[in-house]
């Protein structure tokens, strides 16, 4: 049983935007066009969508700014983002849920059920009320909460070196015991989508980066 009451199956969401050239992945132009970033999101994009449509959930919500298309896999609900900053759009997100839930990215495609199987094992809310999965740039690639509280995410400064530490501080100082998962590399510039290619090299993502470098990983 958990501290934080009776726990129903975890909800499981995955932030993201639609895959269009210009939209996604700006930060990856130079060296690559809009058009190859894109690209490239659309794997990173599919690797996650792939490892989430395999966990154990309650719910799969692909919470999506764009249209969603055939690359949707089945069993996914897409809702779309509500406006404002990321953080509002964080919190309603989790607005939306009813129980548990855990929200990941679309910027770590060498997320694998392995890596999240802490957080969704029978007892991963005994005693926990949040567990965190911190970025190596300073920000974070997953946030789970017992309770899905928008308040816990609202106004917490998004895209700055201090974004996860700020959040997590905001759970602990809400009295919640937090959890982490590893560190990870989220997929922003040239050289991290090299690095995040050598750690997942039966992605599509990497597939993805070795057809549009011609050298492979690096």
């Amino acid at each position: 049983m958990s501290a934080y009451g009776p726990m129903g199956p975890t909800e499981l969401l995955v932030i993201a935007k639609e895959p269009v050239a210009g939209r996604v992945k700006t930060r990856l132009c130079p060296p690559f066009s809009p058009a190859e970033a894109a690209e490239l999101a659309a794997a990173a994009l599919a690797d996650t969508l792939e490892t989430v449509s395999v966990l154990p959930a309650g719910r799969r919500v692909l919470v999506l700014d764009g249209r969603p298309g055939p690359w949707v896999p089945p069993g996914f609900e897409v809702v779309p983002q509500s406006a404002g900053g990321l953080d509002e759009r964080l919190a309603a997100a989790f607005g939306g849920c009813t129980g548990p839930a855990l929200l990941v990215g679309m910027d770590t495609p060498q997320l694998t059920a392995a890596l999240l199987a802490p957080a969704l094992a029978p007892d991963a809310w005994d005693g926990c009320g949040a567990w965190f999965g911190p970025a190596e740039d300073g920000g974070f690639w997953a946030l789970g909460l017992a309770d899905p509280d928008p308040a816990l995410v609202r106004g917490v400064p998004m895209s700055v070196p201090e974004t996860g530490a700020v959040q997590r501080r905001r759970l602990v100082e809400a009295g919640l015991v937090v959890r982490d998962l590893p560190v990870l590399v989220d997929v922003d510039t040239a050289a991290d989508a090299h690095r995040v290619a050598s750690a997942a090299p039966d992605s599509r993502f990497t597939a993805a980066l070795g057809r549009l470098t011609g050298s492979g990983v690096r």
